[in-house]
Order: structure tokens, then C-alpha cells, then sequence
């Protein structure tokens, strides 16, 4: 690359992306063609992140690395190691080979013809380009509202998030070197380049449909996700057990006071409904708690270890 040009590098994390990487690769690599690199005064390549992919996804991208070696790097990760750790291994692997990284998914359902935007926010002085959903036509509708009420869940839970933000965005080079300073397991990047702050803005966008293939993010990785994104960065959820601890003990006292005046005034009477209930309803609140505490102490368990969050097993440069 000559010196003096801006580097620009596109980050794909790839899980069992051998259908769509195919289009990807031709569809992006065209796209890149139409930017006026000398113009901006840039240079821009694509690195591919293999996570763990047992299909023919690492081969696919050798083959492109070999066709074009300028245009095109790869990383292999050893084992699956989860999106958004494959997307750091990305980040952090190339973040003192470009001046800005861009991440985006495989399946192309983020609008890349925003990427040339993204580049001239950056180039004016932005180190933090957030590409953001307009709407949500494309999604089903249990995707759809899953999907708004996470956003409004993370903010009640006072996380700082770019709304209908996912993980495609631009970050400059110092927004990287302090990004590596993070040293959790548990990642929630949508909840840290917020945090980490700088100059940022934001690109609206209509998301796509899926060029091929099925989504990687089922239900259950959704939830997961949101758990991994409150816990990580917010204590919220124990104030709340709190709160309700302190609730449910401002009750009994009112309950005390009436059993007690009903005593003396000779009205009690033995009833089944009102012992079971209450009984049913503490130990309800009890388990959520522990379970809510649990959570959290799992966390520390994890990240006091300190083990790696990936391993590189091999670099295409």
C-alpha cells in the first residue's frame, strides 16, 4: 500500500458462510471498485474472519487470498469462538495495519453502499461511524419486536446504545488501541465503543434481505446475547432485587400489623389459601434473585481466569 493513503479494512466474521461468501466476496469487491479511492486518497482491503466454520468457508477464503492477496487477508480462528469475539480477533489483529476497520456481517443484509458515507464521516474527523437501521420491513414480526424491545430493555437498564445499532460501524485506530484495553471474556461491543466515546455519528440505512444461506442467530443466541449485554454492563438488574426485597418487606409489615390487629380484635381464622400463597410468592422471588445473583457471579468466575478469548491459528496477510 502507498504511503500516505488512508487504509481502510473491512472485517467479516464467517460462521458457516460457505453459500453466501460467494456473493459476498464478488459483491463487496464491486462495490469497492466504484469508491474513488485516489479521490478520498485511500487504499482499502477485506478480511475475512473464519470462526471455527467446519464447512468449506476457510477454503473459499484461501482461494480469494490467493486470486487477490492486496484486496483480500483472512484469519482462521482454531475454534468457534462466537461472533463477537471472532469480529475482536478482527479488529484487534489488524488494528495497526489500517487507520480505520469496518465491520459488517457476511450476509450482506447491511446496506454496503453506505460504506463510502461512512469513509467521508471518518475522513472528517469522526472516529466512530455507526451504521443504523432506518426501519425494520425485512424482519418478522417476533424478530421485529424482540428486537425493539431489546433496545428499549438496554436502555431502561441505563446502557449507553446507539439505537437499532447492530455491529456495523467504522472505527478509527485510537477508537481500536483503546478498544484493546478491554480485557473482558464476555464481550457486548455495541455496549463499549459507546463507553470507550470519541467524536462518533451515525448513517442511516435499510437493512436487506439475506443474499443466501440462514441466519446464525436463532432465538436462543438472541436471548443469550441479551443477558451477556444487561450483565455486562449494568447493575440494574440487582437494584431491582433490591427494590423488590425492600417491597415485598414493607408488605409483611403491613400484613404483620393487620394479622396483629385481627388477633386482638378476635377475628383470625385458620385459612390454607393465605399461608400457601405468600410462601409460593417469596420463594418465586427468592429463586429469581439467586438466579439474577448467579448470573453475575458466573461472570467473575469466568473473567478472573483470564483465558484467552480466541485463538489465532493462522493469518493471511
Amino acid at each position: 500500500m502507498e504511503i500516505g493513503k488512508k487504509k481502510i479494512g473491512i472485517i467479516i466474521p464467517c460462521y458457516k458462510e460457505e453459500e453466501v461468501l460467494p456473493i459476498t466476496n464478488k459483491t463487496l469487491l464491486k462495490y469497492l471498485e466504484t469508491i474513488d479511492h485516489d479521490k478520498l486518497n485511500i487504499e482499502t482491503f477485506i478480511v475475512y474472519v473464519n470462526d471455527g466454520s467446519k464447512d468449506k468457508t476457510w477454503e473459499l477464503i484461501q482461494t480469494y487470498h490467493s486470486e487477490n492477496p492486496n484486496k483480500i487477508k483472512g484469519i482462521n480462528l482454531a475454534k468457534n469462538a462466537g461472533h463477537q469475539k471472532a469480529l475482536l480477533s478482527g479488529l484487534l489483529t489488524f488494528k495497526d495495519k489500517a487507520d480505520a476497520l469496518i465491520s459488517i456481517d457476511a450476509d450482506l443484509q447491511d446496506d454496503i453502499t453506505i460504506i463510502g458515507e461512512m469513509i467521508k464521516q471518518f475522513l472528517a474527523g469522526s472516529d466512530v461511524v455507526y451504521g443504523a437501521r432506518k426501519e425494520r420491513k425485512t424482519d418478522t414480526f417476533f424478530k421485529k419486536y424482540t428486537a425493539l424491545f431489546f433496545y428499549k430493555l438496554m436502555l431502561r437498564m441505563k446502557i449507553d446504545l446507539v439505537y437499532n445499532h447492530a455491529d456495523y460501524r467504522l472505527t478509527s485506530k485510537r477508537v481500536l488501541d483503546a478498544l484493546s484495553q478491554y480485557g473482558e471474556t464476555h464481550l457486548f461491543l455495541r455496549g463499549i465503543f459507546p463507553a470507550i466515546g470519541f467524536n462518533s455519528s451515525i448513517v442511516y440505512y435499510n437493512r436487506l434481505e439475506r443474499a443466501a444461506g440462514e441466519s446464525k442467530y436463532p432465538f436462543k443466541k438472541m436471548l443469550a446475547f441479551a443477558i451477556d449485554g444487561i450483565t455486562s454492563f449494568s447493575v440494574h438488574p440487582l437494584r431491582i432485587v433490591t427494590g423488590i426485597g425492600l417491597f415485598i418487606f414493607l408488605i409483611s409489615l403491613l400484613l404483620s400489623g393487620y394479622a396483629l390487629t385481627s388477633y386482638l380484635m378476635g377475628n383470625t381464622m385458620r385459612g390454607w389459601v393465605s399461608t400457601v400463597l405468600p410462601i409460593y410468592f417469596i420463594g418465586g422471588i427468592q429463586l429469581l434473585s439467586v438466579g439474577i445473583l448467579g448470573e453475575y457471579i458466573g461472570k467473575i468466575y469466568i473473567e478472573v481466569k483470564k483465558r484467552p478469548r480466541y485463538i489465532v491459528e493462522k493469518i493471511l496477510e
